[in-house]
């Protein structure tokens, strides 16, 4: 499993209502069904990625999560995950924002630019970062947009949203120290004030 995917499921409690924005292959969905009994949905872009969701028995629909989730009432879930997701989108407030009416909660993980791997890379190299937690060449990257654990953490204090958990991930596990130039990954629970 994951280590990303573990806290999740450790965050969701039994029986939860999830909405997986950008839900890749399904495999977080999968993880959440089985070991959390957790009743999920998923919308997802590439049809490939969502023909794999509906063969594996998940409910996953095909759309555009930066063109709205307005056929979602407010409050319709308990979860709202935005995983590894956010570098990807271009409307990045607007898709936070629209999770946020929708879900009680929302975890949102991705990638911190700010890691010392990256930052060494491009000091010393002068070139774009290749590490486990951004994988690609600039010329083959689905990321538009590069952000770090205190850009995030400063976009929620003047966007008025609670942080109630967060968890920074290495290689070999949870980071408490530093975590803006130790971590690799982050991960948050937001909700409304």
């Amino acid at each position: 499993m994951k280590p990303d995917h573990q806290i999740i499921a450790d965050i969701v409690h039994e029986g939860a209502h999830i909405l997986d924005l950008g839900c890749g292959n399904g495999e977080l969905l999968s993880l959440l069904r089985q070991h959390k009994n957790a009743l999920v949905q998923g919308i997802e872009l590439d049809e490939d990625q969502m023909h794999t969701c509906v063969e594996n028995g998940l409910t996953v629909l095909q759309g555009d999560i930066e063109t709205g989730l307005e056929d979602y009432p407010n409050q319709s879930f308990d979860y709202v995950i935005l995983n590894q997701i956010m570098q990807e989108i271009k409307k990045a407030d607007f898709v936070i924002q629209e999770a946020l009416r929708i879900g009680h909660k929302v975890i949102v993980g991705f990638p911190n630019f700010a890691h010392l791997s990256a930052r060494t890379t491009l000091f010393l190299h002068g070139r774009t970062p290749i590490n486990e937690a951004l994988p690609y060449y600039w010329f083959e990257t689905p990321n538009i947009r590069f952000l770090t654990i205190w850009d995030f953490v400063d976009y929620c204090e003047k966007k008025n949203i609670t942080i109630e958990q967060k968890y920074f991930l290495g290689k070999s596990g949870l980071i408490h120290f530093l975590p803006n130039l130790f971590a690799q990954n982050a991960l948050f629970v937001l909700a409304r004030p």
